[in-house]
């Protein structure tokens, strides 16, 4: 099941389980909207993917006990900011390839 983290990496503004400005790359690591626009111009920083909406997980058992009150979210904060300047020479040669095709 999805990992749902408590924080932005970069900014560690808080991310709660059914933040719409989460996003998430292939391997759950986990941004602001803001950040991934602003910051990392929609390449992961931990793997060169893109980002999309995170999904949010149920906050009521509507059906087969799939809700947060069974499986909740994370709370380790994964607090790792980005150095812009490293990212940019790291994203140079991927950036304006989309997401799908990197």
């Amino acid at each position: 099941m999805l990992e749902l983290r408590p924080s932005c990496e970069h900014c560690n503004k808080p991310l709660p389980p059914a933040a719409l400005d989460a996003r998430i790359c292939s391997y759950e690591c986990t941004f602001c909207a803001e950040c991934v626009d602003s910051v990392l111009g929609n390449v992961c920083p931990n793997c060169g993917g893109g980002f999309a909406p995170r999904p949010v997980r149920p906050a009521l058992n509507w059906k087969g006990d799939n809700y947060l009150g069974k499986d909740p979210a994370s709370s380790v904060i994964r607090y790792r900011p980005v150095d812009p300047q490293a990212h940019a020479r790291f994203t140079a040669r991927i950036r304006s390839i989309p997401p799908d095709k990197r």
